[in-house]
């Protein structure tokens, strides 16, 4: 089977992308700073999860100067229960970096958009075709599925990014190169999609190869995974006046400067361990009564089962706001706070056992 020409790949791909397109929120700006949120955002995370995320977070922040110029603590907490709270502060600091270095604006070359902190060579890529219209390819993991079906790419070689980087070079439209990347990205998203490809609608048809072999299923080639392991974290609900106590987790890449229940640590044994991790991590002498809430959460490829213990302080703690506080219902929204501390408070406030919490 001949691979189709190139120009006639663009014809049908962007015939069909402007046709059929999601209106997708980011879609309507062609902003650079809007789309790099998009973008960040949508790292690691579904289009339908971050949809309301991205609204809030424009209207609060609708410009760099502005993200520039927010506490951290404000837009972590904007951004709780989204995940991956790196994301959140390494695109703050780029941010300051550049309302430093570029007077607000982000940078229009690739080698100044790598230098911003976060930035690697996907997102960059993406921002300035579609905010300036830059001819660079882009390849995320919906664009490596489309290729690899398309080519029938197998082998070591195509384990790595760089294979893929030079096919999306040698098909790029360089008219239209922000929107030929959203359409690739569009076809691997809604209908190239990993599980039952819908071959009878995609554009690309009559010219990909698996669809021709009947291995669109085993393409792209799979790596292995890392096995999931089965965690329980506990944790203290300690009630004072209507307040939960909240302490603060230091800095550090998974969940860092976030506030949580104190609870036990993801290589703790639960609930054996948790009067001594409270003791040892935070200074706090308890007494643990009943379990009062349960749940499930998931981090990278750890599936943990929560549960929620009502507690007694022993001795009362010297609180530093910055640290450790006693935190009111009417509060908490404002707090940069994980899913996991989330589901463990609202199952707490159903008083209902057993619970299973997605």
């Amino acid at each position: 089977m001949k691979d189709p020409a190139p120009e006639l790949l663009r014809t049908r791909l962007l015939g069909w992308y402007r046709r059929s397109k999601r209106r997708l929120p980011w879609r309507a700006s062609s902003d650079p700073y809007r789309i790099w949120v998009s973008e960040v955002m949508l790292q690691q995370t579904t289009v339908k999860t971050v949809t309301p995320y991205y609204e809030r977070f424009v209207e609060r922040f609708p410009s760099l100067a502005s993200l520039a110029a927010a506490r951290d603590e404000d837009v972590l907490a904007l951004w709780s229960g989204l995940g991956y709270y790196h994301r959140a502060r390494n695109l703050v600091r780029g941010a300051r970096v550049i309302a430093e270095k570029h007077a607000g604006v982000f940078p229009k070359t690739l080698e100044a958009a790598l230098a911003v902190p976060g930035v690697g060579l996907y997102t960059a890529s993406a921002i300035l075709s579609i905010g300036y219209g830059e001819p660079l390819p882009v390849v995320d993991g919906n664009v490596r599925r489309v290729l690899a079906r398309l080519f029938a790419l197998r082998g070591a070689a195509y384990r790595k990014d760089g294979p893929f980087y030079n096919l999306a070079e040698g098909l790029l439209d360089r008219e239209a190169p922000g929107d030929f990347n959203q359409a690739l990205m569009e076809l691997g998203a809604t209908l190239c999609i990993p599980k039952a490809p819908l071959c009878p609608a995609c554009p690309l048809r009559a010219g990909c190869r698996a669809r021709e072999e009947g291995s669109q299923e085993s393409l792209p080639e799979k790596t292995a995974s890392r096995a999931p392991v089965q965690v329980t974290v506990a944790a203290a609900l300690i009630r004072e006046r209507g307040r939960t106590l909240l302490v603060r987790r230091p800095e550090g890449r998974l969940m860092g400067r976030l506030w949580e229940l104190p609870q036990t640590s993801l290589e703790s044994q639960g609930l054996p361990d948790l009067e001594r991790e409270l003791r040892e991590r935070h200074g706090l002498l308890v007494k643990l009564g009943g379990l009062v809430a349960t749940g499930r959460h998931a981090i990278t490829f750890r599936r943990i089962r929560l549960e929620g213990y009502a507690a007694t302080l022993k001795a009362r703690p010297a609180l530093d706001p910055d640290r450790l506080r006693f935190v009111s219902v009417a509060e908490l929204p404002s707090l940069p706070m994980s899913s996991l501390t989330k589901k463990l408070l609202r199952g707490d406030a159903r008083s209902q056992l057993p619970l299973a919490l997605d």
